[in-house]
């Protein structure tokens, strides 16, 4: 059995003010490519699907028209698509039994039964060949929030003793049903401990690190962990079994050397034979220019030397120009466009740099201001708190501050 796995797509993301949406459908027929002459069995698609709680008619029709495509060019392919943190879990799973007539599984939150129960087996979704076999059994675990996960008695934080136990009770769900020669598959869209995270476009989505799952909570007898949320692909813990596939395009400046890729995994019975990585083409480049921050007299030479392609507007890349400022530059913007002028080029962004000097040294530092637009609200609650009482925000207030951002977002474009 094969599979490929994919995550993050945030579709109907907007790139500082330009629509992406040629992007991304660059990247779902060029995916569409990928699984027909892979000839897979299974899509896992672990969350972050739309970049917002409300994503526009056009990025859900980019969605559906793939899945239906995907239904119509391989009959066979199970797909299996997870919440996100950035999606609302309600809005993900509404269309669910239409989407079953695709082939597609959808699990946006953990359901509970009439007196609160987990349902357990909605969780553990069975995996079938071309002849309709059962071939593995996937873990399709969503974005978990505190009340998600199940209640565990500990003197600390019983989030993550909760994370645990849940992917532990859907693992003996599934051990008990499976028979000899199926594999086990694991999901989750979560932040793994000692991974790298793009502080510019990943959502932070517990407070305090407390989301710093351990590699230790996927069991061995699993044959792969896909996972989602980090934009970065990386294997967790040296282990190559248990992976972020990561996002197919930059979602930000920050990314723009990120290698992205989608990760196809060959099973040989219960085990995973081979585990490859796929690179995704970049399909709109992004240019940092000049590499570092420069002066602006500088940042003009290299921008007037700049050689691009003869490429349809669709495909100009985006720019970010680096500059350093020593002063009062109210001019910077009109010059940077006014050498630009007639460039197939998108400027998306002027990333401002100052030198500040301290102690007989120059030192360069972002703009404050600049740094506003990367706050997040956990930022500002903490920074206030702390201001105001001189003192760290409490776990419990910490906990409850989460927990009312989490459910407020999913009503919002945030």
């Amino acid at each position: 059995m094969r599979i490929i796995h994919t995550s993050d797509w945030h579709l109907g993301q907007t790139l500082h003010g330009f629509d992406r949406t040629y992007e991304h459908q660059c990247f779902l027929d060029w995916l569409l490519e990928q699984l027909e002459s892979e000839q897979a069995d299974v899509l896992l698609v672990t969350g972050d699907v739309f970049d917002n709680a409300n994503p526009s008619s056009s990025a859900q029709r980019q969605l559906y028209r793939f899945l239906q495509a995907a239904r119509h060019r391989l009959p066979q392919l199970n797909i299996v698509l997870i919440a996100g943190n950035h999606d609302s879990p309600g809005r993900l799973e509404a269309p669910s039994p239409l989407l079953k007539v695709f082939g597609t599984v959808v699990v946006g939150q953990v359901g509970r039964g009439s007196e609160g129960e987990i349902e357990i087996e909605k969780l553990v979704v069975p995996l079938r060949d071309r002849s309709g076999q059962i071939r593995a059994w996937c873990l399709a675990i969503p974005f978990l929030r505190p009340g998600d996960v199940p209640r565990v008695e500990t003197e600390g934080d019983a989030y993550l003793p909760g994370v645990a136990e849940l992917y532990g009770q859907a693992l003996v769900w599934a051990l008990s049903r499976r028979e000899p020669g199926q594999a086990i598959l694991a999901m989750g869209h979560c932040h793994m401990a000692g991974t790298g995270i793009s502080s510019d476009s990943e959502r932070r989505i517990v407070i305090g690190g407390a989301e710093m799952l351990p590699a230790g909570l996927f069991d061995e007898r699993i044959a792969y962990a896909a996972l989602g949320h980090l934009h970065l692909a990386q294997s967790v813990g040296g282990q190559d079994w248990i992976r972020y596939s990561g996002s197919p395009l930059p979602m930000s400046f920050s990314e723009t050397y990120y290698r992205h890729q989608i990760v196809r995994i060959d099973l040989a019975g219960e085990k995973a034979s081979t585990i490859q990585q796929i690179p995704v083409p970049r399909f709109v480049e992004l240019l940092r220019v000049p590499p570092q921050p420069q002066v602006l007299t500088e940042v003009l030479t290299a921008l007037a030397e700049l050689e691009l392609e003869d490429l349809p507007e669709q495909r100009w890349p985006y720019l970010e120009a680096r500059v350093l400022y020593d002063g009062p530059e109210p001019g910077a913007r009109v010059a940077v466009e006014s050498v630009l002028a007639g460039k197939r080029v998108r400027l998306a962004r002027i990333d401002p740099n100052h030198v500040r000097r301290e102690n007989g040294a120059d030192t360069n530092v972002t703009d404050p201001l600049d740094d506003l637009c990367r706050l997040q609200p956990e930022d500002i609650f903490l920074g206030h708190y702390r201001n105001t009482y001189s003192d760290e925000v409490p776990e419990a207030l910490q906990k409850a501050f989460l927990e009312l951002l989490i459910e407020t977002s999913e009503g919002t474009d945030a």
